[in-house]
């Protein structure tokens, strides 16, 4: 099932971060014009497969054109659900050196985030 939301793409310094006016709470960031593309589908197909898998209401997208951006620029951002469907999120503890995980905070990132990357990466390779 393909949805097709749109979203506001600024840029801070040197990275990108992106939000969806209609999806209260879904945002994402990269640090190109690509890597926030591709995060802002991978979020959009969270947020939305949460919505579903939660029986939550789906709000209808806005039409671009009436989004005033004053800081940024607007897109559509598309996603097909079905590649997220029967996913769900499961916890793991794991173990990594103390300066890596003090290093990681100070630069914000996401661990979950990091570790599905690396295991798609593992996986697809």
């Amino acid at each position: 099932m393909l949805f097709v939301y749109p979203a506001v793409f600024h840029k801070e310094e040197d990275a990108y971060w992106v939000e969806f006016p209609d999806l209260e709470g879904c945002h994402t960031y990269g640090s190109s014009i690509n890597e926030t593309m591709e995060a802002a589908q991978e979020a959009l197909g969270a947020y939305l497969i949460t919505l579903l898998e939660q029986e939550r209401t789906i709000s209808t997208p806005s039409d671009i054109s009436s989004l005033r951006v004053d800081d940024g620029f607007s897109s559509l951002v598309s996603c097909d659900i079905n590649q997220y469907k029967d996913t769900k999120a499961v916890k793991k503890t794991l173990t990594i050196p103390s300066w890596l995980n003090d290093r990681a905070i100070s630069m914000g990132v996401n661990f979950s985030q990091v570790l599905q990357e690396a295991l798609l990466a593992k996986i697809q390779a």
